[in-house]
């Protein structure tokens, strides 16, 4: 490749800015999205990202290449029918915790049996936080919030071990301030051929502030260097009921047949006149 027609993080960018709050998770997650789709060198014609509702979702045309902000909860949805309409696209999906975890649980729930080839990236600070901090399905026990000013009494949603039951090939957890790590996971989610979904733990500085970077940092492990089985779903499985730490990296990996291959595979007969007659 020339360097005229290499890709650098200067080929991403717009004419508009982010507008999260000063020290939000958010800028790493995006820092280290740009930074993986550089060291892949992904054309940004040959890019689609599909965007949630919420925080995440204000990173929606700060990124140049094919975009779709979506309803709230509905990213995989439009991500999957862009990927069916054009399988040479690399496909991106990008929500909140409130927006994927709540709103769009089902749609990762049977997008992850599809094995759909694309990659879900969700930012996680456990709050509603665009709507100014209310209580998240990942939210803790305990929190105080807008909803919850007595302290949330529901347990958490655990997203990863919804996603690895559902069927999903690729689950992996980052964090939004450990941008070097975060980045190589983006590049394994996108380069995996099936469903990814990568969870980001991030700083909410406004509304959370108990899930601080430093009470992040004093839970968080690599996965790697605890040296663990990757193809191993049953120990998949335990790590992602951690809860006194909180690891990092990917918990699981296999491969299996991806959805648009196997709905390719599938012979389609229509008979119009024999149709027409039923319908008459």
């Amino acid at each position: 490749m020339s360097d005229s027609n290499k890709i650098t993080l200067a080929s991403f960018n717009t004419n508009y800015q982010p507008t999260w709050c000063p020290g939000c998770g958010d800028f790493g997650i995006w820092t280290a999205l740009k930074m993986a789709l550089v060291d892949l060198q992904i054309p940004t014609h040959q890019l689609a990202i599909v965007y949630g509702i919420g925080c995440g979702g204000n990173m929606a045309s700060t990124i140049k290449c094919y975009g779709f902000h979506s309803l709230h909860g509905r990213t995989l949805p439009v991500a999957l029918g862009i990927k069916l309409a054009n399988k040479n696209l690399t496909v991106i999906a990008i929500t909140g915790d409130g927006d994927q975890y709540s709103e769009g649980t089902n749609h990762l729930i049977h997008l992850a049996r599809y094995n759909a080839n694309l990659t879900l990236i969700v930012c996680n600070n456990q709050l509603f936080s665009l709507t100014t901090g209310q209580t998240s399905p990942t939210s803790d026990q305990g929190i105080i919030s807008k909803t919850t000013p007595k302290g949330e009494v529901k347990q958490p949603l655990n997203p990863l071990a919804l996603s690895l039951i559902s069927g999903a090939t690729f689950v992996a957890r980052g964090a939004a301030f450990e941008i070097q790590q975060l980045k190589e996971l983006i590049k394994k989610a996108i380069m995996h051929q099936g469903f990814a979904h990568l969870d980001v733990l991030q700083q909410c500085v406004t509304f959370n502030k108990i899930n601080t970077v430093d009470w992040y940092k004093e839970k968080i492990y690599s996965l790697e260097q605890a040296k663990h089985p990757t193809s191993d779903f049953k120990m998949a499985i335990e790590k992602s009921q951690e809860h006194a730490k909180l690891p990092l990296g990917i918990f699981y990996q296999t491969q299996k047949p991806t959805y648009e291959k196997e709905i390719t595979n599938v012979p389609i007969v229509f008979d119009f006149k024999k149709a027409l007659a039923e319908f008459i």
